[in-house]
């Protein structure tokens, strides 16, 4: 917030909830009396039926921490501002690992709570939560966070590396630091205020605020005042060499590379300029660039895999091979996933499908190889046709499957509606959405408003029928 005083914005903001979650609470006696119930432990989402949680809307996390590299140990406090979307006699939040909790309460007042299964931090406020009344938790806790090596889908959430720790949530790690509604369904703001010794460099989401360092201690603060999903939280804290530069319109992009990889003379400078460069092709195709800053950090973090964090992915590459292609993968994601994400994990083909596809017409665009090149020597080359796209199954969320032949279905569509109504559909289909969650169904349904055609048979032969579509 510029020229602003963010301390004391959100105190008052806190106060704001305070008194508005009491008064919701001890209304006139004349109003009926309200039946309070627990808030669910899940979310709904039949790939993860345990994450997320039911009853209530996170707006905002507030995320204050310290790490100790001696120790790889933190001390956090998280502030969590949301509604009640019922009346609420407890609710769960996501909260996983050795972390313990030394504090938490409710709008101000301690609340009992009880840890349940591998992630489940079940909460009992004081009093019961009218439903639409704004409430506080604050969680205040310590310990060495845990990272997540899912056989299925591998490592998650907070990864120590050789000089700090990178933390990467999707789709299930973001709980593993911070007590959060691990769901996509639920976007909020964040802030975060990472304190670390002194030498170190701390990078998040978001812009970045001002950076203070006393007792050889520095404070870095971020904020993304975007809606953001909390699997595309990201935090880096580490040695790195940072580089500061502008996009498309003026676009802050800021950028940075591990001093431990190893990087040619100016090389900095180079991903820098190449992530401009892909940010402003890409606003030409899919519309303005839906957040306020964008960049890119090269860390060597061993999961072997990059993540669109929302405004600045994460690449764990050495420099050589963070290449256009690459960036054109990941900053596509910043439209389709990241401002428009899935409602459910089943959906995902509706960001890995349109980033594969934002690689294809990268490679038409700056190394002259048609997309339709690209799409017949992926059809001549894929082996496993047998799962369903827009339901791979838990395991399967990011198989080649989701990749390929979600950005295949994307280019079959091309031909049969034609570029001029495909290329609407890529523009408009972000841009009505924008900050939203969406459905496979919702963009069928997208599609054919758009092209006033019915392409259900279309859709169930490229997204819901295993085997090899005929062409």
């Amino acid at each position: 917030m510029r020229g602003a005083n963010p301390s004391r914005g959100r105190l008052l903001a806190v106060s704001v909830v305070l008194s508005a979650g009491l008064l919701a609470t001890t209304g006139p006696a004349a109003e009926a009396a309200p039946r309070f119930s627990p808030g669910a432990p899940g979310a709904g989402d039949p790939y993860f039926p345990d994450m997320g949680n039911g009853g209530y809307d996170v707006g905002h996390y507030d995320i204050r921490l310290t790490y100790r590299p001696a120790t790889q140990a933190i001390d956090a406090t998280t502030t969590i501002l949301a509604t009640a979307t019922q009346d609420l006699s407890r609710f769960d939040l996501d909260f996983q690992g050795p972390l313990t909790i030394s504090r938490l309460t409710v709008n101000g007042l301690n609340a009992t709570y009880t840890r349940s299964g591998a992630q489940e931090l079940v909460i009992t406020p004081p009093y019961g939560l009218r439903k639409g009344s704004p409430f506080v938790v604050s969680v205040s806790y310590a310990g060495v966070p845990q990272k997540i090596d899912d056989p299925a889908l591998g490592l998650s959430g907070w990864v120590t590396t050789k000089d700090g720790a990178v933390a990467l949530n999707q789709p299930i790690g973001a709980a593993t630091y911070y007590p959060v509604n691990d769901t996509p369904d639920d976007k909020a703001t964040y802030t975060q205020t990472i304190t670390v010794p002194a030498g170190l460099t701390v990078l998040a989401n978001g812009e970045p605020g001002p950076t203070t360092t006393r007792d050889h201690q520095t404070t870095f603060r971020w904020s993304m005042n975007r809606p953001m999903a909390s699997e595309l939280s990201m935090l880096a804290i580490g040695n790195y060499d940072v580089t500061h530069g502008t996009a498309a319109g003026g676009l802050p992009n800021i950028t940075a590379i591990g001093k431990s990889i190893d990087t040619k003379p100016g090389q900095g400078n180079v991903f820098n300029q190449t992530t401009a460069q892909v940010i402003q092709w890409e606003s030409s195709v899919y519309g303005p660039y839906p957040f306020d800053s964008t960049g890119g950090i090269i860390a060597d973090v061993g999961v072997h895999y990059a993540l669109e964090t929302q405004s600045r992915p994460v690449y764990d590459q050495r420099t050589s091979d963070v290449d256009g292609d690459l960036l054109a993968h990941e900053l596509g994601h910043q439209w389709f996933g990241d401002s428009l994400t899935p409602v459910r994990w089943s959906d995902i083909w509706l960001n890995e499908g349109f980033a594969t596809y934002s690689e294809w017409l990268y490679q038409e665009k700056f190394n002259g190889i048609p997309v339709q090149q690209t799409f017949a020597d992926t059809y001549a080359g894929e082996e496993d046709w047998s799962g369903k796209v827009a339901d791979p199954g838990r395991d399967h969320i990011f198989d080649d499957l989701v990749y390929n032949r979600g950005a295949m279905t994307l280019q079959a569509l091309r031909l049969k509606i034609g570029d001029r109504a495909f290329f609407r559909v890529l523009t408009q289909w972000p841009s009505t959405h924008r900050y939203g969650n969406v459905s496979t169904q919702e963009f069928i349904r997208f599609v054919e408003q758009q092209t006033g055609r019915d392409l259900g048979s279309f859709f169930r032969t490229w997204l819901y029928q295993p085997g090899k579509p005929t062409l």
